[in-house]
Order: C-alpha cells, then sequence, then structure tokens
C-alpha cells in the first residue's frame, strides 16, 4: 500500500486551509509513515497517531481508561443484555460536509462486519445481528450478551455511507482533517471548522513530521523544531530527562513487543518447540538491555490491566533456562541447532533492539536464528499473508481482555496470523466475551492465560513505559496508555 501511494502521489493537496497569522500549529516528530488511511483496514500505530484525530467511534476512551460518550450522547441497554439504545450526537458533520445519519453508522458497522473489507477489527463485533435507527434511537442488536461491546465500539471509526477511497483521503467527523500529506515526509492537519464539541480543537494545525532517526527528533524537541514527540523509546527519554524546556509524561504501556510464531508449519507446529522460545528468553535481561530498565517483563496481558492480568512468576516457562529449552527441543525430535529467521519490524527501534537480544538468548539454547529487518509495508504484508516463520514486532493493548486475546487467538480471528487453533482456547474466549459477571470473567482469562503463556504462538516479552516528550509551553495533553491522542484537541501552545 505505501508503495502504491508513492507511485500515486508525492503530495496530495486535499483541501485549501490558510492559517491566519496568529494560528498555532504543532509540530510533532514521530518514526514512521502510515501505511495507509483506512480506519477500518490499517492499524499500525503511525496510522493511529493520525487517525485518532480524524476518526471517532460511537465511545471513546478517556485517560483514566473509562468508556465516554462521543458520537453516541448516550446509551442503555437492555436486561438481556442483547440491545444497545444509542442517542446519537445531533449536529456532526464530517470532514466534507455531510451532516452524520443514523444510515452513516449502519454503513460503517456493516463495512467493517464485511468480509471484502478484510478489516483486522471485524472479530471484535462478529456479535451484531443488526443495526438501525427507530423511534427510540439507534439501536444495535447482538446475538449474544458482550461484556466489552462499548469500549470496542471506541475503536469503530464512523465514515460517511458514500466516501471515497479511504487509503489516500480521509472523511471522518473528528476534531482535525487532512489537508496535505507527503509520504514519508509529512502530514499537515488543520481544524474542522464545524467540529460538534464547541471550543474544540484549540490548536489551528497539527503538521506531523516523519522523522525516522531518534536522535534527530531528540535534538529537534531540544531545540524547539518540534513540540511533540508522542511515543518515546527509553533511551531518548532518559537523554531528555533535565531538559528544562522539555517535559517527560509516562504511563504503563498496554502494548507489547513480541515474537510471533507461525504455528502453520514446521518447527513452530509443535508445541515443544514454542515453548523452548519461552524458556529461552530471559526477559529480565531483555528489559535491561532494549528498554534500559524502563519496562517490566509481562505475559498475555499488560501489567497495567491490574483486575485482569496474571503476574509473570505463575507461568513456568518464564523461568529463562537454556539448558531445558536445549531438552525440549531434542523431545521435539530436532537434532541439533534449530535455524529460524525472524522478520524484525524495522520502523520501531525497541522492537530491533528487542529482537537482537532475544537472538542472542535463542542461539545459547539450541536454537541458530537469523534476523530478517524489513520495512513496514513490506513487514505488514508479509504478517497479513502469514508469510513467516517468525517475527518481531509490537502489539497495541486496549482495556478489555477480550481486545487483547479473542481476535489474535480465537481459530480465524481477524488478526490470528500464527493459523493458531486451540477448541478449549476457544471456549474459554468466547465464555469470556459473553460472560458479564467480572469475578467469572477474572477465572477464565486466568485460565487462557496459563493455556497461552508457554505454548502459544506469541512469545510475550515485555511491557515498556510509554512516554511522550512535549515541549514545556505545550498545554492540557494527557497521555493514554493506548496511545490514543485523543487529547490533541485539547492542546494549546503558551507563548
Amino acid at each position: 500500500m505505501r508503495v502504491s501511494l508513492r507511485k500515486a502521489v508525492l503530495a496530495i493537496a486535499l483541501a485549501a486551509a490558510p492559517l491566519g497569522a496568529s494560528a498555532q500549529t504543532l509540530e510533532i516528530a514521530t518514526d514512521a509513515s502510515p501505511s495507509g488511511l483506512d480506519p477500518h483496514v490499517a492499524t499500525a500505530f503511525a496510522t493511529i497517531l493520525v487517525n485518532g484525530n480524524l476518526y471517532e467511534g460511537l465511545t471513546a476512551i478517556d485517560k483514566d481508561l473509562r468508556v465516554v460518550p462521543s458520537l453516541a450522547e448516550s446509551w442503555s441497554v437492555s436486561p438481556d443484555q442483547l440491545t444497545y439504545t444509542f442517542k446519537l450526537r445531533a449536529g456532526v458533520i464530517f470532514h466534507d460536509g455531510q451532516t452524520m445519519t443514523a444510515k452513516d453508522v449502519t454503513a460503517s458497522i456493516d463495512r467493517v462486519l464485511d468480509k471484502a473489507t478484510g478489516s483486522p477489527i471485524a472479530s471484535r463485533f462478529n456479535m451484531i445481528a443488526s443495526s438501525a435507527a427507530d423511534a427510540s434511537g439507534f439501536v444495535i442488536k447482538l446475538t449474544e450478551p458482550s461484556a466489552p461491546f462499548l469500549a470496542q465500539l471506541s475503536g469503530l471509526a464512523i465514515l460517511p455511507a458514500t466516501h471515497g477511497d479511504l487509503a489516500r483521503t480521509a472523511v471522518g467527523t473528528g476534531p482535525f482533517k487532512l489537508v496535505e500529506w507527503v509520504p514519508d515526509t509529512y502530514l499537515r492537519l488543520a481544524k474542522h471548522d464545524q467540529y460538534w464539541e464547541k471550543g474544540l480543537p484549540k490548536l489551528a494545525a497539527l503538521k506531523i513530521n516523519i522523522v525516522p532517526e531518534a536522535s534527530t527528533r531528540q535534538v529537534g524537541i531540544a531545540s524547539g523544531t518540534y513540540h511533540m514527540i508522542p511515543t518515546l523509546d527509553a533511551q531518548t527519554a532518559l537523554t531528555l530527562k533535565g531538559n528544562a524546556n522539555v517535559r517527560l509524561i509516562q504511563a504503563q504501556d498496554l502494548a507489547y513487543t513480541l515474537i510471533g510464531l507461525n504455528v502453520s508449519k514446521p518447527p513452530f507446529d509443535n508445541a515443544k518447540v514454542r515453548e523452548a522460545v519461552n524458556v529461552a528468553i530471559d526477559r529480565g535481561k531483555v528489559v535491561q538491555a532494549a528498554y534500559f530498565g524502563q519496562g517490566v517483563a509481562g505475559g498475555p496481558l499488560s501489567p497495567a490491566l491490574t483486575d485482569w492480568a496474571t503476574p509473570v512468576d505463575k507461568f513456568s516457562c518464564y523461568k529463562p533456562d537454556a539448558a531445558k529449552a536445549k531438552a525440549l527441543l531434542k523431545d521435539a525430535g530436532i537434532a541439533g541447532e534449530l535455524a529460524v529467521t525472524i522478520n524484525v519490524l524495522g520502523s520501531i527501534q525497541v522492537v530491533k533492539d528487542v529482537a537482537q537480544v532475544v537472538q542472542a538468548e535463542l542461539n545459547q539454547a539450541g536454537f541458530k536464528a537469523s534476523l530478517n529487518v524489513q520495512e513496514q509495508g513490506k513487514f505488514i504484508q508479509d504478517w497479513r499473508n502469514s508469510a513467516f516463520e517468525a517475527f518481531a514486532s509490537t502489539n497495541g493493548g486496549n482495556v478489555d481482555p477480550d481486545d487483547y486475546l479473542n481476535r489474535t487467538f480465537r481459530t480465524g480471528g481477524s488478526t490470528n496470523v500464527f493459523k493458531y487453533s486451540n477448541a478449549g482456547l476457544d471456549k474459554l474466549l468466547d465464555d469470556g466475551r459473553r460472560t458479564t459477571d467480572k469475578a467469572q470473567r477474572q477465572k477464565i482469562y486466568t485460565e487462557a492465560q496459563q493455556v497461552l503463556a508457554c505454548q502459544g504462538p506469541i512469545s510475550h516479552v515485555a511491557y515498556g513505559t510509554l512516554f511522550t516528550a512535549v515541549r514545556s509551553n505545550v498545554k492540557g495533553y494527557e497521555l493514554i496508555a493506548t496511545r490514543s491522542t485523543r487529547y490533541l484537541r485539547e492542546t494549546s501552545l503558551d507563548k
């Protein structure tokens, strides 16, 4: 997709957006260019950074990780948990001037669920039976109860029923609209003058500069060229500590680094080989070497989800033991060193660092691992097509365990690129989604984490500290552990 965009356009001028002399533009520096902007298809962090300001869902997640109203002003749920009735917000205007209606909401839901769209979030909504407006409001009926449903609606962008090519253009209801995109260089977003929330956004524009080198981003924010680095690696964060003109905001990240394993073919179709990978990894050393101590070892759920995450000392395979890893390989019928190739998402420094540490650890435990560092577009293409033996990457997190586990590990899940299938786990995940009693859900997800930790298709490695750096004159910005930049709408600049 990225390649086709380069061929198609060098610059996309979507609308004239002259800025007044006193207009404030927030200069942001980020490491990678979006691989596409379709909010129902593209999931890379680089895309989410942009789309979070262009699109909105019926609900939203605030800085305290609570579900709050967005394009739905309010809602009610039937006693059987099967019918959700929403009051849609009045006066919501899309960037192209169309007024949002119930027809647009239904079309957006249908588009995500349409297999032709290939949406990686489709699995979150496969319990939707119907959606339409009636006399009481906008009604969504489910085939079964869904505990995470309201939280998950925050990630379903509402589009106009009629729109153009969403890979190149953007037509949301968000506080900013896309006015210019120079691939691999910058994107410029301007204030949406007809935005529904009065007085917002406070800024006239955002300029998202693509700056791959961490050192260049660091020098840029220290000198004042940039006002914000939204996702900062630990090394750069530590370097900027103590700079009087830069403020660091931090939270426990919900996203994690991982080694993904393709279970549809040897050698990772063998559960003992997958367990050997887990036993070989010394997660504490990874945190020290790749995160400079600014993170924690973690399992299938982020330790930030204190109501849900199982402590890592409860996972038997998380105690590093090279001799045990070799014994597991021998039990799996592996003679000699096991050669494996790990695709590496090269656009994120911490992923490259984690991959190098893991490679060294695997090679001490009976493997002969090689790294295949890829640019973002090729990495995503291979990921989508399950064209890998193993890969190193990051996965985003959310506020409910269903978001971490269902679409990734359930048989046929929309991001189950590992081809993993476990009937027992499927039942747990189905029960976890439809059960509304929290204590029961906690038991279910504790069991699911035990199933996944040692022999699942992912070796969870670590959860870092999420850093954002801002210049001291940036006011009103709040960091959300989901990596959403939702609070840019409330951000302003002091002179």
